[in-house]
């Protein structure tokens, strides 16, 4: 979020309250006191009215540092209410210890009427202060998670029809319906089980749609079906290994992100049982995801980045996350992502935007 600038509403601000206040809440001032009085209690008002300004700004400020985000709205108005009976007390204080040091006298009023309003009028100020930068904030904060959302809702639909787009192209159907026709004259039983990991496949395709993270462990279950079709196509021409500690299937990923990783891996790179492909997915010790594949590309002129990496990578970045590492090391191809927990679940952009 950009720094603030509001130089002229600190400036214009305080001038503003005065005169509105001297207006509607002490214009018999005006019409009962001699000018000099009146003239000297307007320079004190206007002085603490800056400092008050000030130090009001900078209250506000610190409490939005430590509890940033619509999240915390109600956490910043009770530290707020909670600071505002000090502020005002200060602020009625210091005008009248100005008044004193400078004139010897305290008090400027003869009743607790007085009294009351000269509190009101201070409580009136440091409401107004308060409202001015908590809706500032709320109001800024507000649009640029709307943006996100708006951003993170239109990358899951781009990221949702492409891998529907991949699924059910005539390539992949005419690939998948060829290979369960020779499994059923071939082996009966296996072409059941191929049907069986093809409506696995299908079936969390459209269910994904609807999450915007969904547990590890059900990602995973998704990615062995989805693999057992790629096999079938490949035999031992692909290998996949799985290396995930158990604690860790119950942390959160975009839904899909497996899918994307291992249809990369098979886009781009030679499928041969003589040279097969490696694919490797693990957790490591500090909560991150990490898929692997042997590095041996297709002598083809495409984008070997691949759009659906920049897209995932987007993901995380609207998600408020870590970004996604990619990299090559020593002959493999290695993306890792960070794992989510259920509280960055809750409160991730899209679905605070859907309460």
């Amino acid at each position: 979020m950009k720094p603030l600038n509001d130089t002229r509403l600190r400036l214009l601000g305080p001038v503003g309250l005065f005169l509105f206040v001297g207006l509607f809440f002490r214009l018999d001032w005006y019409l009962k006191l001699p000018f000099k009085t009146t003239l000297f209690n307007d320079a004190i008002a206007l002085t603490a009215g800056l400092v008050c300004w000030q130090i009001a700004r900078y209250v506000v400020l610190q409490i939005q540092y430590r509890y940033p985000g619509l999240v915390n709205t109600r956490r910043r108005l009770l530290y707020l209410l909670a600071a505002l009976p000090v502020l005002v007390f200060f602020a009625w204080l210091m005008r009248h210890w100005v008044r004193y040091l400078i004139d010897g006298k305290f008090l400027y009023f003869t009743s607790a009427v007085e009294l009351s309003r000269t509190l009101g009028i201070q409580v009136f100020y440091h409401i107004i202060y308060f409202s001015v930068y908590e809706g500032w904030y709320i109001l800024r904060q507000w649009q640029r998670e709307t943006v996100e959302s708006s951003d993170l809702e239109k990358m899951s639909l781009q990221s949702q029809l492409t891998s529907l787009q991949s699924q059910v192209n005539p390539h992949f159907l005419f690939n998948s319906l060829n290979s369960l026709s020779a499994l059923i004259r071939e082996n009966p039983d296996s072409a059941d089980q191929f049907l069986d990991e093809l409506t696995s496949v299908f079936r969390y395709l459209l269910q994904a749609g609807d999450q915007h993270l969904i547990p590890l462990r059900d990602e995973l279950s998704f990615i062995r079906s989805y693999f057992h079709l790629l096999q079938t196509r490949y035999q031992t021409g692909l290998l996949l290994k799985l290396a995930i500690d158990e604690p860790l299937q119950t942390m959160f990923i975009p839904p899909l992100t497996l899918q994307m990783l291992v249809e990369n891996a098979v886009r781009y790179n030679v499928i041969l049982p003589e040279q097969p492909l490696h694919i490797c997915i693990s957790t490591t010790p500090d909560g991150w995801l990490r898929v692997e594949n042997t590095l041996q590309r297709k002598p083809l002129r495409v984008d070997t980045t691949g759009a659906r990496l920049t897209n995932l990578a987007t993901k995380y970045e609207l998600l408020g996350q870590e970004t996604v590492l990619i990299e090559e090391r020593r002959g493999w191809f290695v993306v890792t992502v960070p794992l989510l927990n259920e509280e960055s679940s809750i409160n991730s952009p899209k679905l605070l935007f859907n309460k």
